[in-house]
């Protein structure tokens, strides 16, 4: 069975720096595309950034320049590494991936780790 958990997130100044992880566990598929998604209190959930593999690399508008996203295929773990955070990117993250197996491809989430920037 396929499982998503993030880590990584916590309260840090503005200005300051978080590296979120996502560790995908299980066996017999390969990833697709994997994504980080988030959302803050009272908005709806937003791409923040997307690696497809093979593929082109997106961010939202709002975090290019700051946020880098990364994966390693081998240990099947994604990577946000976000800088000069800003109290806008307070909001709870979310990992995403479309798994391919047999042919077929599922989507999964992870449950969110807690991102606060204090200003």
């Amino acid at each position: 069975q396929v499982q998503l958990v993030e880590s990584g997130g916590g309260l840090v100044q503005a200005g300051g720096s978080l590296r979120l992880s996502c560790a995908v566990s299980g066996s017999g598929f390969s990833i697709d595309a994997i994504s980080w998604y988030r959302q803050a209190p009272g908005k709806q959930r937003e791409l923040v950034s997307s690696y497809t593999s093979g593929g082109p690399i997106i961010y939202a508008d709002s975090v290019k320049g700051r946020f880098t996203i990364s994966r390693d295929n081998a240990k099947k773990t994604a990577y946000l590494q976000m800088n000069s955070l800003k109290p806008e990117d307070t909001a709870v993250y979310y990992c995403n991936a479309d798994c391919v197996e047999r042919g077929m491809t599922t989507n999964y989430w992870g449950q969110g780790t807690q991102v606060t920037v204090s200003s």
